[in-house]
């Protein structure tokens, strides 16, 4: 390959990527631990349109400007993703994580929506490391991605990123899906039922970002899937606030968890902002359990206002009147309360203040040191601990089928 463009120097669009650069991407039979679970395979993506390619999915992600490591641009997943946005310019820059115009600078408040929508960063995640959890899954694998084209106002990810915080995309997925693969193998089976699954090992895809809208911009989601589902002692997990039909194309083979997020609708309209409604996450439930996926909610976060416990048995009434039962037999659930941030109000009150008004409660929070050390604020102990057996309760009576794996 020829040397790399100056840096800021405008990309002439590549070309496709061959079908010898996507078959790179797609030697996922190798890393399986033992064969793939019995029953018929799912038919492919369809020939045609697909929902990424819709009005829909363009207003969440219109994309005119890319930022891209020289080595992410020229890896083959790099090139699909330049090639689907042919019209953006493309700037190289050193770092994903420290790019001066988008993160550190104050400016970018008030096009904070915009830069989401308009703005792509792809890099190589250099430290590939699968941490302990044990609450929603068991280990937190490596992301594909970080950061939203959604704008959640309570959302933790632009704590680190500053005051930019579009997608990052991150291009070495082989390398991700190599590293997970040799992760799984170690586990071996798991022994004993816990919280996270009672028979396979639970790895969270999507800590730092949204695996539905991630779909829209690469195959990275579709690769993990895939590769999830054949590997028959560990499944795959991820929380989404947004329907993408494509995922429904896929083969997860029941090795997949999807947790649509949901809250009462007036809240969502509030602080969900450019997610899609949440009658819209609950009618999907069906569709995904059909497609071969398991299907849980995050009830989360819990907001305590004047209203809530009504506002909350509505939705727990809406999803017990609108819910199939082949749903609710395999559904489980996480009951999340609110927590907030300093550094994140602060950013919030510069585009979103109504939104602080329902999130910023110092007559109800008390601070919290983070892991990362940054103040976070939480409703003080005796005020969750209420809202949480509250939650509990509002549940057992007007959705007993729905299982709460955990609550905090």
């Amino acid at each position: 390959m020829g040397q790399p463009p100056p840096a800021g120097a405008r990309r002439s669009p590549p070309a496709a990527p061959s079908a010898d650069d996507a078959d790179a991407l797609f030697r996922l039979e190798d890393l399986r631990t033992g064969p793939a679970p019995a029953g018929p395979a799912r038919p492919g993506p369809l020939i045609g349109p697909s929902f990424r390619d819709s009005p829909a999915a363009r207003r969440l992600l219109s994309v005119r400007e890319i930022h891209a490591e020289p080595a992410a641009a020229a890896s083959p997943r790099g090139r699909q993703i330049l090639a689907r946005f042919p019209d953006a310019r493309v700037i190289d820059v050193a770092s994903h994580w420290r790019i001066p115009e988008l993160h550190g600078n104050e400016g970018n408040l008030d096009r904070w929506v915009r830069i989401k929508s308009e703005v792509l960063v792809l890099g190589e995640k250099k430290t590939l490391a699968t941490r302990p959890n044990g609450r929603s899954a068991d280990w937190i694998a490596p992301g594909p991605a970080n950061g939203c084209a959604m704008a959640c106002a309570y959302c933790y990810v632009p704590r680190r990123k500053g005051y930019a915080n579009p997608i990052t995309v991150f291009t070495n997925i082989e390398q991700i899906i190599a590293h997970l693969g040799r992760h799984v193998a170690r586990q071996g089976r798991k022994q004993e039922p816990n919280q996270c699954d009672p028979t396979a090992w639970v790895y969270d895809i999507g800590e730092n970002n949204d695996c539905s809208v991630d779909a829209l911009i690469s195959e990275n989601t579709a690769d993990l899937v895939r590769a999830f589902s054949g590997w028959p002692t560990a499944k795959a997990s991820f929380a989404t606030k947004f329907v993408n039909p494509d995922l429904l194309l896929l083969d997860p083979r029941g090795r997949t968890r999807v947790r649509f997020s949901v809250m009462p609708p007036q809240d969502s309209r509030l602080l969900d902002i450019r997610t899609s409604p949440v009658e819209q996450r609950i009618a999907a439930a069906a569709d995904f359990l059909e497609a071969g996926y398991e299907v849980h909610f995050n009830l989360s976060p819990v907001v305590i206002r004047p209203g809530w416990e009504q506002d909350w048995t509505q939705l727990l009434r809406h999803m017990d009147d609108v819910l199939p039962r082949a749903v609710k037999d395999q559904a489980a659930a996480e009951v999340i309360m609110l927590t907030h941030n300093r550094d994140l109000h602060e950013l919030n009150l510069a585009w979103h203040p109504r939104a602080e008004d329902m999130l910023w409660r110092p007559d109800l929070q008390q601070a919290k040191r983070s892991e990362n050390g940054s103040w976070n604020v939480r409703y003080r102990n005796r005020d969750k601990a209420e809202a949480v057996d509250t939650m509990r309760r509002l549940v057992t009576f007007h959705a007993p089928w729905l299982r709460i794996r955990y609550a905090f």
